[in-house]
């Protein structure tokens, strides 16, 4: 392409063909710019907009961005700084970059306003993602890029630097024209600056979402005559302070409107907040343009991986649901010894180095030294992370100097008692998640370690960071930091702990949102997969575990509104039908939850096997209903091989057994209020359906050697058996799988190994195609017996059961679709016994300069 060539598509770019054909008509034959827009069009035409990933996008809007021409200068000077991607990464970043550009609107339009969404993953590389999109807007045209950078300055500044190394350092001079710099968030700058105004500069602003900073942006923008340039604002971390934050949601809208011409694109790992914006308010921050979704990253470490998660429906067969052995746990019982319980128990609070956190540790200078070993010289974190008031933080200085300190001591002095339990504690850990796991890593034995426990434990330190500190967690130097981080909220949400091993973690959380947020230790371990563990209670793993849940269910759901080519409109309203998404809230406000069980199987899963009152309570509510609906002279059919099938059962029964029945509290789709809920909106409709259902007894012949269970009415099944998962039990027993997919169509006139035989779409279409089950709910009932044993060759993995009385699970399978327009209201989140103190270092950051910028 030759320079007047490139010249002239640059111009097509920024202004449109129309503006171009007359600025070079004056001085070009026609002849030479038909030539020019023919070779435009054919770069075009050789760019698909349609490459992966999927895109859910506003109708009428046309992608406009082909991707990056041969004449653009700061998206090639970014890609080639990412020398730490593998090409195929960079081939997908540079994909996903253009197809984000593509759905804002073009430079040279007249007025415009994009919102849109870019949904990641914790730690997954967002950043790298809206750093690419702002290389892009910059090279057609946009004059002036935004990033709004979460509430704390550990974020801002860590932003900064990045967009100062691989976007401004990059391209040279000439390219960006930066308004903030690392030291300092956005200031008024000099009047000087209106001489850059007419040049090929972009201006770039790295801003905190925070009052004052936002208040002296709007001023300054407002006079500086710039409100008619293009303009393309990032918002990081689009769910936190931005959704329904009285102090900073109305600042942001103001930004949007001071613009014609404006491309607003948030960026975020936990979008609950913002796909429940209001759709309906016209300058709301409702991603209405386009929801971008992601995909997960080659090599990422997120909550699936690490916890696992539970099965969904609609999912391959085979999907991976177990995470690897990372998960240490910390209990209950020794909580208040790392974390003061109560307000005001922070007052005078010493920690104490449980058993558990002298472990955390201990691993911690143990996995560093084998790092090293590896030849891995840089960074090694690990994040303590107990509570959010800064004096917790405090207390935790001194104890853990002391006992780096005397480790150290220890070690350099070969005390025998603490090298042997060094050694045994990396043999056990090491054993749990071996490095064979993972292609290309080689075990490392502590004989071999112990050649660098001597040097890690001189430069390990203590980092207390917070909004009140000034002792940062800082990565910027020649050396490799290696540190254990103390802190709260300023260790969190985007900030990215460089090594992170080890995280000791017992803070508790409310929402969804705030939780995964917090969870640091996602992201990618490059080298040393097999190495980093996390300390924690076994109810926060099972939190975790549920979100792994809440998330992958997410992603499916928006994967089948691609499908179906609906717009963020239409998808806001479905998101919000997922079961399990009852329990959000942003900054305390309400949240409207909704429901659609149409074409789904849901079951239970976890018990409380201690707790006697809890199983008899079960069992007799199965009694009752097997009882009464046989007083009602339902039809019997007794297979014989322990299936009992009652037919046509009143739903008033089933919701009387619903009312009884107890849910563990991990089960929210199986929550009484939902289900009861949803079947009443069925009973109600002008085509009634799940008036009446099919109660499904699924036991074993009662032979003489087996349990039994009386059903009543006659009705005497032997018990089944359900091992627990391995490190599971008490007041959380989990069996993982209760039912099979044939049993969605057991009440049916079809084989199990035939229904086996079909997906589970397949078995929807069979019910849902037969007039006598099509408006008939399924209830199946699994009477387990209290010392089920695993089998033989899930030895390593299952546990017996050893319930305090028989155990009565429970599933449900709804006739319709999966995606019926049935949306039902249900329930709010009630916020009003939070202990508001606990948000008092988010409101005070949001609301006060933080000390290092004022």
């Amino acid at each position: 392409m030759d320079k007047f060539a490139a010249v002239f598509i640059d111009w097509v770019e920024r202004f449109g063909l129309d503006s171009a054909r007359r600025q070079f008509g004056e001085m070009c034959t026609s002849e030479q710019i038909d030539g020019w827009v023919s070779e435009y069009e054919r770069l075009v035409e050789g760019v698909k907009i349609g490459y992966p990933p999927k895109m859910l996008s506003a109708p009428g809007l046309k992608p406009w961005y082909p991707g990056p021409m041969p004449h653009h200068k700061r998206w090639p000077a970014f890609r080639d700084s990412l020398k730490h991607l593998s090409p195929d990464a960079v081939e997908k970043l540079d994909q996903s970059t253009s197809k984000i550009l593509a759905h804002t609107h073009g430079p040279d339009t007249p007025k415009y306003l994009t919102k849109g969404l870019v949904v990641g993953y914790v730690q997954s590389g967002k950043t790298t993602s809206f750093t690419g999109v702002a290389a892009k807007a910059a090279d057609v045209g946009y004059k002036l890029v935004i990033v709004l950078s979460g509430i704390h300055n550990g974020l801002r500044r860590q932003t900064q630097d990045r967009l100062q190394a691989q976007l401004i350092d990059t391209a040279g001079d000439g390219a960006w024209f930066p308004l903030t710099d690392s030291a300092k968030d956005f200031y008024k700058p000099p009047a000087t600056f209106a001489a850059h105004q007419g040049s090929d500069r972009t201006i770039l602003i790295v801003a905190k979402k925070q009052k004052d900073v936002l208040t002296r942006l709007l001023s300054w923008l407002t006079s500086a005559a710039l409100v008619n340039v293009p303009a393309l604002i990032i918002d990081d971390e689009a769910d936190q302070a931005s959704v329904s934050t009285p102090r900073i949601n109305p600042q942001i809208r103001a930004l949007l409107k001071l613009f014609p011409r404006c491309s607003y694109i948030g960026y975020t790992a936990t979008p609950f907040a913002n796909v429940l914006i209001d759709p309906a308010v016209p300058d709301e921050l409702y991603p209405e343009t386009f929801i971008l979704n992601l995909p997960e990253p080659e090599g990422y470490f997120g909550a699936e991986k690490i916890f696992g998660r539970h099965a969904i429906e609609g999912e391959y067969a085979g999907a991976q649901l177990d995470g690897y052995d990372m998960v240490r746990i910390v209990p209950d019982n020794t909580v208040a010894q790392i974390r003061p319980v109560g307000r005001g128990s922070e007052n005078g609070f010493v920690p104490t180095i449980t058993d558990e956190l002298a472990a955390s540790l201990a691993y911690f200078v143990l996995a560093t030294a084998a790092r090293r070993h590896r030849g891995d010289d840089s960074h090694s974190t690990m994040l303590v992370h107990t509570g959010m008031k800064t004096v917790i933080h405090n207390a935790y200085r001194a104890p853990l100097n002391r006992f780096l300190k005397d480790l150290s001591a220890a070690v350099a002095g070969q005390d025998q008692d603490t090298l042997s339990r060094l050694r045994l504690l990396w043999d056990e850990e090491t054993g749990r998640v071996p490095a064979s796991l993972f292609a290309g890593l080689e075990p490392v034995s502590f004989d071999e370690l112990m050649v660098h426990l001597p040097s890690v434990l001189t430069e390990v330190k203590v980092v207390v960071d917070n909004f009140r500190s000034r002792d940062r967690l800082d990565y910027r130097g020649t050396k490799p930091v290696v540190a254990i981080a103390v802190g709260g909220n300023t260790l969190s949400r985007g900030l990215t702990l460089n090594g992170l091993v080890v995280s000791f973690f017992v803070r508790s959380a409310n929402t969804y949102d705030t939780l995964l947020q917090m969870g640091r230790w996602f992201g990618f371990r490059g080298g040393y997969e097999d190495l980093p563990r996390i300390w924690m209670t076994s109810g926060l793993k099972a939190d975790f575990r549920h979100l792994a849940t809440v998330e992958a269910e997410i992603r499916l759901d928006i994967s089948r509104y691609e499908e179906q080519n609906l717009s963020p409109r239409e998808v806001g309203v479905r998101i919000r039908t997922h079961p399990v998404l009852n329990i959000t809230a942003k900054m305390g406000a309400a949240r409207i939850s909704y429901a659609s069980y149409g074409g789904r199987r849901v079951q239970t899963r976890y018990f409380r096997e201690n707790d006697r009152d809890w199983l008899r309570t079960n069992l007799e509510a199965a009694a009752r209903l097997v009882t009464g609906a046989i007083d009602e002279g339902v039809k019997v059919d007794d297979r014989g091989d322990g299936t009992v099938i009652l037919r046509d059962v009143d739903v008033a029964e089933v919701l009387t057994f619903l009312d009884t029945y107890k849910v563990h509290e991990e089960s929210p789709d199986l929550d009484p209020r939902l289900v009861t809920a949803y079947i009443g909106k069925e009973n109600r409709r002008s085509s009634p359906s799940l008036l009446t259902w099919n109660v499904a007894l699924m036991g074993a012949p009662p032979g003489d050697d087996a349990h039994i269970v009386d059903f009543g009415g006659g009705i005497r099944l032997g018990t089944v058996n359900r091992s627990l998962i391995k490190g599971t039990g008490g007041d959380r027993a989990d069996i993982k799988t209760l039912m099979s997919k044939d049993h969605r169509v057991v009440d049916m006139d079809i084989s199990a190994s035939a229904a086996r035989g079909k997906s589970e779409g397949a078995l929807v279409d069979l019910r849902n195609a037969s007039v006598e089950h099509a408006m008939t709910g399924l209830l199946l009932l699994y009477p387990i017996a209290r010392d089920s044993e695993p089998e033989p060759a899930n030895a390593d993995s299952r546990v017996p059961f050893d319930a305090a009385d028989h155990v009565i699970g429970m599933a449900l399978v709804f006739p319709g679709n999966a995606d019926d327009k049935v949306s039902n209201k249900y329930v709010q989140v009630d916020t009003s016994g939070v202990d508001t103190s606990e948000y008092d270092e988010e409101n005070n950051a949001l609301d006060n300069p933080d000390p290092e910028t004022s």
